[in-house]
């Protein structure tokens, strides 16, 4: 370790090892989310104290079968172990195993052995293996492999004290962990690992063995040195792939027997208890049926559990805004913060309950282990469409956001594949589309309940998701016919064990995308309702006084009492704002849909993020409307009346065309940002945008044409 780097811990694992319950353990709420630098692979990093208080990096790496990767999740786990020059370059690795299923979780266990970093083997489910009677042999597994072995358990924290004590010791010298060498090179391997070391320094041959398998898309590796190993190792003949398998036999050879002795089986209740479920829920016509009903009762939850608390935000909004408009005084700062930044606020803020709750059974789906299930039974019908098993992961994602959902598909192996997933993935409704869905339903749908329990506008609420998945899933075959590849696709999963979820995980997922959804929700909206509030405010020189005395007069002759005539002087000024302007500028081209020029200034707003529209809307009606009673952005929308017909802006035909057009609408500027990341070209999220809007526009104007 250097001096002034902070002792960095590295967590590895293969999927489904309970890595993230050993990371949530050790850093609670102390972690973060980003991306490794230069690259769109996500990773978790946080801090924890060692037992004498000192502060530690933790930095949890995506799950990895193995250091010979097949998906870009792994290929990052080998980028990150073999660039010795990166600042977050492990003093130690904790190795996560799930301790139930140990004979397959060790061969990247035992590659990290050969790597000569420090390492900590921790056994995690220990508590899971007592219940099934497995003992295992922790000594004579540290013996054989050189390192501490800690038995661990991410639901309980059982152990973890013990392995911060573990940690201490080895950042303080007093023991090693230096693993034994389980791969003796052959002399190909060992002529490839000499022809890199004389291009490139590396600290162990197997460190130099990797550089050679890898050494095409390894990005440390400057262009020069990566020419000189291939043309070094084509003149060695050197068969990478051969020697890739030939390893991977070895090591089995090598560790099977010893974990084989140090494992003792007692009853088996916990499989057994997994494959009598499995039998059900993977069965080729029951397990879609679940399927479909479990994602029913989340979409019925979202409405049911989400309406009191609604409320009361509402109302706390509605009461905020009343004292600050009792104790600031009259001027442009009381109109900007009240009818600007908290009408936009509040408008998204009021929809965070249905986001806990839809973040919140979805995480409990993935904790049990159904969601891996999930990727299963519907892998044959997905290939129909173009993607993969992989891929309904990716589209189950997007009900939370796309962005996490795009970069998930990474672990795609195939590049077709992983292509029509990124591109077919943003029409999977995403929780900022729940603001537009929930304040447009009811113009659409009646709050009535049927056969005594279904809410029909939860099955409305449904029915848009599924709209959003025929959609990917139509777009997805299409792209099949166009995209061609020699490429074959496997599908490579793991099914844990059925285990009771770890609320601790639960609460913090759930907490960190709300977060994240309220976060970023409200830099945008405090942005977007500062341009609004100006853009309405002021308008050309003259016309914003002359719509001013235009109203008066019509107020008069009307005979309009003060607070009538209010709302009117507001609303012409609205109209004849610079919002105005820009809003009647794009009105014929929106027109035919239904909307109008207010709208028409929500859905430009709107591509900076979806879940504006409806915050959008309430700054508007709350700058075009003198009374400052009416808080609840759906009375507000309800109200709103055609200034020419009288009738309701909210018709039937007009809020169904506006929900046609942003469940298919790409609207999300960082989606199209994460998209260009991946593919590394500006051709796909271009065609993309231009391919969701122009069916969003095509649908909505047909629904609306009919329906009006």
């Amino acid at each position: 370790m250097t001096d002034g780097k902070r002792f960095t811990i590295t967590l590895v694992g293969n999927p489904n090892s309970g890595k993230s319950s050993v990371f949530n353990h050790l850093t609670g709420l102390h972690q973060k989310t980003g991306n490794f630098p230069g690259i769109t692979v996500e990773k978790k990093e946080g801090t924890f104290r060692l037992p004498d208080g000192s502060e530690v990096l933790v930095i949890d790496l995506p799950g990895a079968y193995s250091l010979y990767p097949n998906a870009q999740d792994e290929r990052m786990v080998v980028q990150t172990l073999t660039d010795i020059q990166n600042p977050d370059y492990p003093d130690t690795l904790v190795y996560v195993a799930d301790v139930t299923r140990l004979e397959k979780h060790l061969l990247l266990f035992s590659q990290l052995c050969d790597l000569r970093i420090p390492l900590v083997l921790a056994l995690n489910m220990y508590d899971v293996a007592e219940q099934e009677g497995l003992q295992v042999d922790a000594a004579g597994l540290a013996r054989f492999f050189g390192v501490p072995v800690i038995a661990i358990s991410g639901r309980t924290k059982q152990g973890m004290d013990e392995l911060r004590h573990c940690l201490q010791a080895l950042r303080d010298g007093q023991i090693t962990a230096v693993p034994t060498e389980l791969y003796k090179l052959t002399p190909q391997e060992q002529a490839a690992v000499q022809a890199v070391k004389n291009h490139f320094s590396e600290p162990s041959d197997y460190h130099a063995l990797l550089v050679a398998h890898h050494h095409t898309w390894l990005p440390f590796l400057s262009a020069s040195q990566r020419a000189a190993i291939a043309q070094a190792l084509q003149e060695l003949q050197f068969a990478g792939l051969k020697c890739q398998v030939d390893e991977t036999l070895k090591r089995y050879n090598v560790f099977l027997p010893v974990v084989q002795r140090a494992l003792r089986r007692g009853g088996d209740t916990g499989h057994s208890v997994t494959a009598m479920l499995d039998r059900i829920l993977t069965h080729r016509v029951a397990g879609p049926l679940i399927f479909f009903l479990l994602m029913a009762l989340v979409f019925q939850s979202i409405y049911a559990w989400a309406q009191y608390p609604m409320d009361w935000i509402d109302t706390g909004f509605g009461l905020l805004g009343e004292w600050l408009t009792e104790v600031l005084p009259s001027g442009w700062l009381r109109d900007l913060l009240v009818k600007g930044f908290l009408a936009g606020l509040g408008g998204i803020m009021v929809f965070v309950p249905q986001i806990v709750i839809l973040f919140l059974l979805i995480s409990l789906l993935e904790e049990v282990g159904y969601l891996a299930r999930a990727a299963f039974i519907f892998d044959r019908l997905m290939r129909w469409f173009g993607l993969n098993g992989r891929s309904i992961v990716s589209l189950i994602s997007g009900g939370a956001c796309a962005i996490p959902a795009i970069m998930g598909a990474r672990t795609i192996s195939s590049w077709k594949e992983r292509l029509i997933t990124i591109l077919v993935t943003p029409f999977i409704s995403c929780s900022a589309r729940i603001p537009v869905y929930t304040a447009l339903i009811g113009f659409v749908v009646p709050p009535r309940t049927v056969w005594g329990f279904l809410n029909v506008q939860g099955l409305a609420f449904m029915g848009l998701y599924l709209l959003g998945i025929t959609a990917a899933l139509l777009s997805g075959w299409l792209l099949k016919q166009v995209l061609r590849t020699e490429e074959r696709s496997f599908l490579m999963l793991e099914l844990p064990q059925y285990r009771r979820p770890v609320i601790r995980n639960v609460v913090l997922t759930v907490w960190e995308k709300v977060r994240a959804f309220v976060v970023e929700a409200g830099k945008i909206i405090l942005v977007i309702s500062l341009v609004l509030w100006v853009l309405s405010s002021y308008g050309p020189p003259g016309k914003m006084r002359a719509a001013e005395a235009q109203a008066r007069v019509v107020a008069t002759h009307q005979q309009l009492d003060e607070a009538a005539t209010e709302d009117l002087v507001a609303a012409e000024r609205l109209e004849a704002s610079w919002a105005g302007w820009l809003g009647k500028k794009m009105e014929p081209a929106i027109r035919p849909l239904g909307f109008d020029w207010k709208m028409g200034i929500a859905l430009i707003m709107s591509f900076a993020a979806r879940e504006v529209f409806v915050g959008t809307m309430a700054t508007i009606y709350s700058i075009g409307s003198a009374q400052d009673d009416e808080n609840s952005i759906r009375q507000r929308m309800a109200r709103e009346r055609n200034p020419v017909t009288g009738l309701p802006v909210y018709t039937m035909a007009t809020a169904l065309s506006l929900l046609i057009f942003y469940v298919f609408a790409m609207q999300c500027m960082s989606t199209l940002a994460i998209v260009r990341r991946e593919t590394g070209s500006w051709k796909w999220p271009l065609l993309q945008f231009a391919g969701m809007t122009g069916l969003a526009y095509l649908a909505s104007l047909v629904v609306y044409q009919i329906l009006s």
